[in-house]
């Protein structure tokens, strides 16, 4: 046990503060503090020595110097029981510093607030970081506290130890102060080299905050836990079982195709993080009859991602399936009555999630792979008609939007379409040949209507075979990269079938 008989305290944010004082005040623990902490302790009628009067020296540098002084870091680092240490504080006139109370400077606050370069440089805390991580090095003999959110816990230990804290509470607040401050130099780093257009640094240090421990990873005997490397995830469970990781991985899946969709239009059925259904008609009905029309039976068991509000006509067909996840830009009051009546039924509001155009990250071994989101936005532009038929502007759209959806189908992928949704989906093959047949049977299966069908493939066709399965299948237009050596007979092929086949200037593989 080691008795708190003087603090430090230092603070950005001076909320909640008043208990810690009581019960340091009733342990007699001498206070010192600076700036706009020290007022508001006084304020509050608490004793407490300004950290000017208490090293001798005034803050200087419009207070960008005031804790950085031998006294305060002499009286945090050393070591209690070392005869040296004692003697250099005794020759100074020093004195021992037990509890160091700080919270840095709102950096990542001022970042979501403001561009102004200056005023983010100036919220870089220094003293603060610097008597934290003294304190935590010396554990030993040292308390700190870097969150209000440890007050209570401090409160706690010092009432039950009558003043004092023990070895194990010292310890733990060690590690979440060093952690903190990682986290802290993590979003400084960061800054700098997003301002400087470095993607790829030479270390590259990522950060995050803990949303929940899951239940278990993708197998039972797998642990798991989801950070969020922003605000949080920007999805709003509102119903049902906790979520597990392979919840996640469908539902952050879904989203990805649903906000790439035009605004409060598509329906997305996931199983397995592939696609099994997508709609982008208009009218809500049947934008998910035409998904889930798309292949009924893998849809069992999946997520469906309404990029729209859901009513309560779309709940009524929801509620006579099996679906794992709901998810939803917001649901009508009646709608939501009618989903709940199943217990465990997720239902997610994904009003507040946004589409990250950044970086990816994927883990391998002990490696991390890092690139930059495959996030473009087509437009025509994108494309090119290298056949001698043309699309006209439906088909041209069919087209693109079969392909958009086709990025998002692990590789090799064939993406069938007609009127705006998909129609039959092969994914995930080694050979481009047998994702063309998987997806033809799903068609053949599922689709019974006379509409012009357009195919598309996430990279180009090696061979002429691949295209001329989906032509012998109905497909009227493909759309596909550019960049095989036998590009030419792909377009000899369409020619000689009065095929459309248009181009894109980018290759979209998911792996």
């Amino acid at each position: 046990m080691k008795k708190i008989k003087s603090a430090l305290i230092s603070l950005s944010d001076k909320s909640n503060i008043k208990n810690l004082l009581k019960i340091l005040e009733k342990n007699d623990t001498k206070l010192i503090s600076s700036g706009g902490t020290f007022k508001a302790i006084k304020k509050l009628g608490y004793k407490c020595l300004e950290v000017s009067d208490f090293t001798g020296f005034k803050e200087i540098l419009d207070g960008r110097v005031k804790t950085l002084h031998p006294k305060i870091h002499a009286g945090i680092l050393n070591k209690r029981n070392n005869k040296s240490h004692i003697k250099n504080l005794k020759d100074n006139n020093f004195e021992n510093i037990d509890l160091v109370i700080v919270n840095f400077y709102p950096f990542e606050k001022i970042l979501k607030q403001t561009k102004n370069h200056n005023k983010i440089v100036e919220n870089i805390d220094i003293g603060g970081p610097a008597m934290v991580r003294a304190a935590a090095k010396n554990y030993n003999d040292v308390t700190v506290i870097t969150s209000s959110y440890q007050y209570h816990e401090l409160i706690n230990e010092l009432t039950v130890n009558k003043g004092a804290t023990s070895l194990i509470f010292r310890k733990k607040m060690s590690r979440l102060a060093f952690t903190n401050t990682a986290y802290y130099d993590s979003l400084i780093s960061n800054y700098l080299n997003k301002i400087s257009g470095v993607n790829f640094p030479e270390r590259k240090i990522i950060h995050g905050d803990l949303i929940e421990k899951l239940r278990y990873g993708e197998n039972p005997h797998q642990e798991s836990a989801i950070y969020s490397l922003d605000e949080g995830t920007g999805i709003n469970k509102i119903h049902g079982k906790s979520l597990s990781y392979n919840n996640y991985n469908d539902i952050l899946s879904a989203l990805t195709i649903s906000k790439s969709l035009p605004k409060n239009t598509g329906t997305v059925i996931v199983k397995h993080a592939n696609p099994c259904g997508v709609s982008i008609l208009k009218d809500k009905t049947q934008s998910f009859n035409s998904a889930l029309g798309c292949d009924p039976i893998s849809a069992f068991g999946g997520i469906v991602s309404c990029n729209y509000k859901i009513t309560k006509n779309i709940a009524t067909k929801l509620n006579k399936i099996f679906f794992e996840v709901v998810i939803a830009n917001g649901f009508e009051e009646n709608a939501l009555k009618i989903l709940k009546s199943k217990k465990n039924l997720r239902l997610i509001d994904a009003s507040n999630f946004l589409l990250n155009r950044n970086l990816r990250f994927n883990s391998l071994h002990n490696s991390l792979m890092v690139q930059s989101e495959d996030s473009q936005i087509f437009s025509k532009k994108n494309f090119f008609v290298v056949s001698k038929k043309k699309p006209n502007i439906s088909q041209l759209n069919n087209l693109i939007f079969a392909f958009n959806i086709c990025r998002y189908v692990k590789s090799n992928a064939i993406v069938l379409a007609a009127d705006k949704s998909t129609i039959g989906i092969g994914s995930g093959q080694p050979s481009r040949l047998d994702s063309c047949e998987i997806a033809i049977n799903k068609m053949n299966k599922f689709f019974h209507h006379k509409k012009e069908i357009v195919a598309a493939s996430d990279a180009f066709f090696p061979f002429v075979d691949g295209i001329e399965k989906l032509v012998q299948s109905g497909v009227s237009a493909v759309i596909q990269p550019a960049g095989s050596i036998r590009d030419k007979e792909v377009i000899n092929f369409a020619n000689d079938t009065n095929t459309i086949l248009v181009f894109s200037r980018t290759r979209h593989f998911k792996h």
